[in-house]
């Protein structure tokens, strides 16, 4: 080999390590771990504190984040490139919340929309902006998720149209769902007393729900519709710690419960 053929391979050798050298350093400044997927409850706040004492939860799955303070419930769009969330347009429910919590929701929004950093570390997820920094930790490690079978769990939220739905009714009846090992299911649809089978396969449920005759108020009545129309037919449940997502794959309604 000439030299000057072998000063054009150790040309070619020294540029592609300095060029491996520069994608692993441009890869370091990138966040190795992503909070999708998974949720987080705080543990602390170093600023302003969450009005009613909180906790703040933040879940996020499938590209959007959901977030409560302590009132009301905000979903959205999220992106987390570079250690920044930035979040989209983000639709909350519409419950008034008495007391110290009627400003929960100002504060989430707050920091949320503030373009905050975060920084997750294991279980532990940091996020640090309009002025406060939150400190929180994967909620399966501070609460394990509840078993499916055998836990009663009380409905919170529901789910019609795609928008999630929460109100002082809903509160006020307490709407219930338990399946025991058996199969069979108990509870309250919110006026009248369910009974019925549930058939499990994986992720998926199979209900037949039977209930008493009795009338409530409209209101009531018409939280008890959409309790029974979740739990008519097939749905996917999923359980995250102490929360259990219900959704019908037939009629596109749902269930947020949880755990008594």
């Amino acid at each position: 080999m000439s030299a000057t053929r072998r000063w054009c391979v150790l040309l070619a050798v020294t540029v592609g390590a300095v060029a491996g050298c520069t994608n692993s350093q441009q890869a370091s400044d990138q966040p190795t771990e992503t909070p999708m997927g998974r949720s987080f409850v705080s543990t602390e706040v170093k600023g302003t504190a969450i009005p009613g004492g909180g906790p703040l939860t933040l879940q996020f799955r499938d590209g959007r984040v959901t977030a409560n303070a302590g009132c009301n419930t905000a979903t959205g769009p999220v992106t987390l490139d570079g250690g920044i969330l930035k979040v989209g347009e983000l639709a909350t429910t519409m419950m008034g919340c008495p007391g110290e919590n009627a400003g929960a929701d100002d504060w989430a929004l707050g920091v949320l929309r503030s373009a905050p950093t975060w920084k997750l570390s294991g279980s532990d997820l940091t996020i640090t902006g309009n002025g406060n920094t939150v400190t929180m930790v994967d909620r399966k490690v501070a609460n394990p998720d509840k078993p499916l079978v055998g836990t009663a769990w009380i409905v919170d939220s529901l789910v019609r149209n795609d928008a999630v739905e929460r109100s002082r009714t809903l509160d006020e009846v307490r709407p219930t769902l338990t399946i025991a090992p058996d199969g069979s299911v108990s509870g309250s649809a919110g006026c009248n007393t369910m009974t019925g089978r549930a058939e499990i396969s994986g992720s998926e449920i199979s209900f037949q729900i039977a209930t008493t005759r009795m009338m409530c108020d409209p209101q009531v009545m018409d939280v008890e519709r959409a309790v029974l129309q979740a739990l008519d037919g097939k749905a996917t449940a999923t359980v995250d710690a102490d929360t259990l997502n219900l959704r019908n794959t037939g009629n596109g309604t749902g269930l947020k419960l949880h755990a008594q």
